[in-house]
């Protein structure tokens, strides 16, 4: 227990020793401990609750909604089973990704190296401890993940307000939100979103449990049929969904590093999955029931519920929290781009701000692009989530500590429920290959399909994806019965 135990205290020694950060970014920034400020108190987050607060808020967003249809694609027992499934191996493998930052980050205080006014992310942790070809691919893959995860909010955005306003269409939506979303490049860092993460919780708790009740106000709807899981297609497409739902750390570092002691982030996801649970099982399983099949051609689950003020206020909660969401995606990214354009160190937020821009761009364009609110959320689980959140991190604890020396000096030993390395050396083996074959393979087989059928139905720039259609006309209304409307 030596090395862990010297490792913590460098990380706590280079964070206490380390000067105040005045623009609130927080990278190695002193925790409070006297005098009420209330600066500090709404803007500069790094406990272990802003650390919870932040894994709760982000891992459950807009996919809260498309839940009930993925329960109506697998059916009511594989729903509840996959999500407790997913649910446990995405807390493993954000569990790998705190101990491989705290084993990097040890590496390098050894070495006397400073993050002040740095922000380390994953790519340079992969790249620490594995070398510049894992840089590169968790580069890539978190990138596109963390890109296209802010497509989806964009996305939602305009799915959601159209229940509430339907006088503009989607695609004049996704406008509008685009520009609203662009307020993040404000936001200097993690440790910024003390306020918003608590909030945002709250916004999705109450969404949650508005689902679960109104559905159950409303009972089951007259020859409800629950015929899934039906087509191997739809199941897998449903599962890829549940694998993107528990898939939401890769922000793990970035949350990580704008906490006070980040070597107590360990447990935090897991603690943050379980309330999770709290939220999408009842909702989802409600939603299910009274609906069934139905929620086949029905991916936001707003869509068949009445509209009344319990479902404005939840509609306008979930937009308030799908901004965000969009800023939690996008953070990293801005991120990154500062360090390729050398900004990163700049102390002006209004010069990071307009540097972070060209970022949001091309987020906008492809939320205009591909409008399909459902069928791209399984499509990011099976072709991004699988590698990004579960099988590089699984595979980079496994090449880390291959070695007996690096077992030996391990800034942290392995959990006190697992205690062997044999033991987590299977278990990483597992999450890989479930994960390659059935999240990648067969998920992603299913979701491109899925995919497919949508932009083959709908086109690209579709500009009102599953909205309703205008009603026939009185001679032909017999013949031609209208659309069921998302």
């Amino acid at each position: 227990m030596v090395p862990q135990k010297q490792a913590e205290e460098a990380i706590v020694a280079s964070q206490t020793d380390a000067d105040h950060d005045p623009n609130g970014r927080g990278e190695d920034e002193d925790e409070p401990s006297h005098g009420f400020n209330m600066k500090s108190i709404l803007w500069h987050g790094g406990s272990v609750w802003d650390a919870w607060f932040s894994c709760a808020s982000n891992q459950v967003a807009q996919v809260l909604l498309t839940l009930p249809y993925s329960f109506s694609q697998l059916g009511m027992l594989s729903g509840i089973l996959l999500q407790v499934f997913y649910g446990f191996m995405g807390s493993w493998t954000a569990y790998l990704i705190s101990v491989l930052y705290v084993e990097y980050r040890a590496r390098k205080e050894k070495e006397n190296v400073s993050f002040k006014n740095h922000v380390i992310q994953w790519f340079e942790v992969l790249d620490g401890l594995l070398g510049p070809y894992w840089k590169a691919l968790g580069l890539a893959f978190n990138c596109t993940f963390l890109l296209f995860g802010s497509v989806i909010q964009l996305i939602a955005c305009a799915s959601n307000i159209y229940y509430i306003n339907d006088r503009l269409d989607k695609r004049t939506w996704t406008y509008i939100f685009g520009a609203c979303c662009a307020t993040t490049v404000f936001i200097p860092s993690f440790h910024n979103y003390r306020l918003w993460s608590f909030l945002g919780l709250g916004m999705t708790t109450y969404t949650a449990w508005y689902l679960a009740i109104a559905a159950f106000i409303h009972g089951q709807d007259k020859d409800v049929t629950h015929s899934g899981p039906s087509k191997l297609v739809l199941y897998f497409t449903g599962a890829t969904n549940i694998l993107y739902t528990f898939g939401g750390h890769a922000v793990t570092v970035e949350i990580m590093h704008a906490m006070w002691k980040p070597q107590k982030f360990k447990y935090i996801y897991l603690m943050a999955t379980l309330y999770v649970f709290t939220l999408t099982l009842p909702s989802a399983s409600a939603m299910y029931w009274a609906f069934g099949d139905k929620l086949l051609t029905h991916s936001n689950a707003f869509a068949l519920l009445p509209k009344n003020g319990f479902r404005d206020a939840a509609v306008i909660l979930m937009l308030i929290h799908q901004f965000i969401t969009f800023g939690f995606a996008c953070t990293p990214l801005y991120f990154v781009w500062e360090k390729v354009i050398g900004m990163h160190d700049t102390k002006s937020i209004c010069l990071r701000a307009l540097a972070r821009l060209p970022v949001v761009v091309p987020i906008w364009f492809l939320a205009i692009i591909f409008p399909f609110f459902g069928p791209i959320n399984s499509a990011v689980g099976a072709l991004l989530v699988s590698f990004t959140v579960y099988i590089i991190p699984a595979l980079a604890h496994m090449l880390t500590y291959r070695t007996a020396s690096a077992r030996q000096n391990a800034a942290e030993k392995p959990p006190f429920f697992l205690p062997s390395w044999t033991g987590m050396y299977v278990l990483n083996a597992f999450v890989v290959g479930w994960v390659l074959i059935v999240g990648f393979g067969f998920g992603g087989w299913a979701s491109v399909t899925n995919f497919v059928k949508q932009v083959d139905t709908f086109g690209l720039f579709a500009k009102c994806y599953q909205c309703a259609k205008p009603p026939p006309a009185p001679l032909a209304a017999a013949a031609a019965p209208p659309l069921q409307h998302h």
